[in-house]
């Protein structure tokens, strides 16, 4: 047996080579954050001795720092919402309440103690043609506008039937409620049940981003040629933080005009291309 068999063996998400690389990512990213942070307190003198003296200011950039790197984790691990998921709830919420309400409207026989069940079939399940319909099926339709089969809204990939708004991913392989887009970096996509924690998530990044930024000019302007191969590895991460600094800041805004103005990033690119 192998070390790579061994090991999938333990850890069995790590034989599907997506999950591997998400792991990766994660993985890469939690190293980048203790290597800027690490840094900056092994290099940052001064920053030991503030915090002696005011230990509340590196106690609430240590909250900032751990606070997004849950916030990844809550993200990443988050649903953004699956078409199947809501058929199957729906479903489920539909089928107890026949249940519940058949059992409240059966009459007992006074002589042998049975009971007779009466189904009565629903106004919708009348107007709507075939014996099958189902609840998610009668949901989706009353979305769309009358005359509209259910053909032209089934997912040809799952074999569903797609509300307005929602998209096939195929990194996922599954159909999302309110798709946005899928996030590489998160392993996962961005619909309608993680968009807001996806949000909060870019928040706190740029914060402890520009926040780590400004203490590294500090300890720059602090320390400057005192040890230049010091100064040289500050300079080249202050550089690569701040491409990650603009970056977070423009992904920022361009979510929180989303979220004001109620689109997704899948719909303003489509309506654009239009």
């Amino acid at each position: 047996m192998s070390i790579f068999n061994f090991c999938y063996r333990i850890v069995p998400c790590l034989a599907d080579p997506a999950r591997r690389s998400s792991l990766g990512l994660k993985a890469a990213l939690v190293v980048l954050h203790i290597v800027y942070a690490g840094t900056l307190f092994l290099f940052y003198s001064d920053l030991i001795e503030k915090t002696k003296e005011e230990p509340w200011y590196t106690a609430i950039y240590l909250l900032l720092f751990v606070a997004a790197l849950i916030q990844y984790f809550v993200t990443s691990c988050s649903s953004p919402g699956y078409v199947l998921d809501a058929m199957r709830d729906l479903n489920e919420k539909n089928s107890l309440y026949r249940r519940s309400s058949m059992l409240s409207k059966q009459p007992a026989s006074s002589k042998s103690g049975s009971f007779v069940i009466t189904v009565e079939g629903s106004q919708s399940e009348r107007n709507i043609p075939g014996s099958n319909v189902t609840s998610w099926t009668k949901l989706v339709l009353d979305m769309y506008p009358l005359g509209t089969s259910i053909r032209t809204l089934t997912c040809s990939y799952c074999n569903v039937e797609q509300p307005p708004r929602a998209k096939h991913c195929h990194d996922c392989d599954k159909c999302v409620l309110q798709f946005d887009h899928h996030c590489v970096w998160l392993g996962t996509c961005i619909g309608r049940g993680n968009h807001c924690r996806f949000w909060w998530y870019i928040f706190e990044e740029t914060a402890l981003c520009l926040w780590t930024g400004i203490l590294y000019i500090t300890c720059l302007k602090a320390n400057i040629s005192r040890v230049w191969w010091k100064d040289a590895i500050m300079i080249l991460l202050l550089v690569t933080l701040s491409i990650a600094l603009i970056f977070l800041l423009l992904l920022l805004i361009f979510h929180s005009y989303l979220i004001l103005t109620y689109q997704t990033t899948y719909e303003l690119v489509r309506r654009r291309r239009i």
